[in-house]
């Protein structure tokens, strides 16, 4: 029985599929029929480009290295051709004239100034080596400006420096005392001075761009200097005030009608606005050579100046002027405030130097405004004029 109804389903199953095969065939003929047909009225395909960076690796393999290896040598070959001669050839146009520019400015920056040599000579003591230096005018006085103020001054203030630096000199050579074989020292006692050898050792890389600026300053203030009633005054200078400058006579002995007390209110920018000093009693007692009670507060009362330095001080019984003070202790200024702690004395100094004529620092603000030299060095020195040492001390220019 299972035999029978075995092989009636196969027949069944064979006749069936017979008769869908017969109708597929059908189907598929008349598919391929009208899609001939369609394929004779429309025009042919565009063949399908790949663009190349979608194309993947087997696209570039050994097969085809060949393909490829003429084409890109040439490019690349196009390309640092154009790279190298492109730009030459643009330079070689229109660029000649930019380059002999820029070069000729780089020749500029970097020509040295030269100071015209003067007449007037000046023989300085240079104390280290126990030897004189004879020097022209405006030779030592760049040397005294390159020592006496930062070269990181505007110029204005340079110039400044550099005008009171020769007035100074050339009123010690006519009225200042003869010191042996040499006229100044290249102390404090009158102006520091540094030689070229010795500025090439201090700046070093910087000497010529520091140098050419202060040559330049004093270049351009040529044979100038200060003078009150047709003579040269006594150009002094120092480094910051305490927002004030000095009257002389509070300092020194003597009035002098153009050094009188201005305000300096650049000189609060200084770094050497503020001090400190802190010394035991001993040190104190050693210089300034007294005697003190230990272990007790000490009596101190002190009177100060119109400008706010100290002008007497009186320690315990003992009493001193603020620059005996100052100058006992080394402090950088005669404004100053004394506290005491534990055996201690702290001393707190505002501005640095006597504080009489010009502040340096205060030079370089007024030119930091734009000031010139001629109003900065008329800010400081009273009612002076700007002369000529031929006009004022022809007497040096014939020796």
């Amino acid at each position: 029985m299972n035999k029978r109804k075995h092989t009636y389903y196969s027949n069944s199953v064979t006749k069936s599929l017979k008769k869908k095969k017969s109708s597929l065939e059908k189907q598929i003929m008349k598919k391929q029929q009208r899609k001939l047909e369609y394929t004779k009225t429309q025009p042919a395909p565009l063949k399908k480009i790949i663009p190349l960076k979608n194309r993947k690796t087997r696209y570039f393999d050994n097969r085809n290295q060949s393909t490829w290896k003429i084409p890109t040598a040439i490019v690349l070959s196009g390309l640092l051709l154009f790279i190298l001669v492109i730009p030459a050839v643009i330079v070689a146009m229109f660029g000649d004239g930019k380059q002999e520019s820029i070069a000729t400015q780089e020749k500029e920056t970097e020509a040295t100034v030269e100071l015209d040599q003067s007449p007037i000579s000046v023989a300085v003591m240079r104390q280290a080596k126990d030897t004189v230096e004879d020097l022209p005018l405006e030779d030592y006085v760049a040397g005294v400006v390159a020592s006496e103020m930062p070269a990181t001054f505007e110029l204005e203030a340079l110039k400044a420096q550099a005008l009171a630096a020769r007035t100074f000199t050339v009123n010690h050579l006519l009225h200042g005392n003869a010191e042996g074989n040499y006229d100044v020292t290249d102390t404090v006692n009158h102006q520091v001075f540094k030689n070229e050898q010795e500025l090439k050792q201090l700046w070093g890389k910087k000497y010529a761009d520091n140098m050419n600026k202060i040559k330049r300053a004093v270049q351009e203030t040529e044979g100038q200097i200060l003078t009150y009633n047709d003579a040269p005054i006594n150009a002094a200078f120092f480094s910051t005030s305490n927002g004030y400058t000095e009257n002389s006579e509070e300092y020194w002995e003597n009035e002098v009608s153009y050094l009188r007390s201005v305000e300096s209110p650049w000189d609060l920018d200084s770094p050497e606005y503020l001090g400190r000093e802190t010394y035991t009693i001993a040190q104190v007692e050693e210089a300034l050579a007294i005697d003190l009670p230990e272990g007790a507060p000490l009596y101190i009362e002190m009177e100060r100046t119109e400008s706010g330095r100290v002008s007497n001080i009186v320690i315990e019984d003992n009493k001193f002027t603020g620059r005996e003070v100052r100058e006992g202790l080394d402090l950088k200024s005669s404004d100053f405030t004394v506290t005491q702690n534990n055996g201690h004395l702290i001393f707190t100094t505002e501005g640095f130097g006597h504080g009489v004529g010009m502040s340096q620092y205060g030079a370089d603000g007024m030119a930091k405004e734009g000031k010139t030299y001629e109003e900065i060095v008329q800010h400081y020195y009273q009612d002076v004029d700007i002369s000529t040492i031929n006009e004022t001390a022809p007497t040096l220019v014939s020796k």
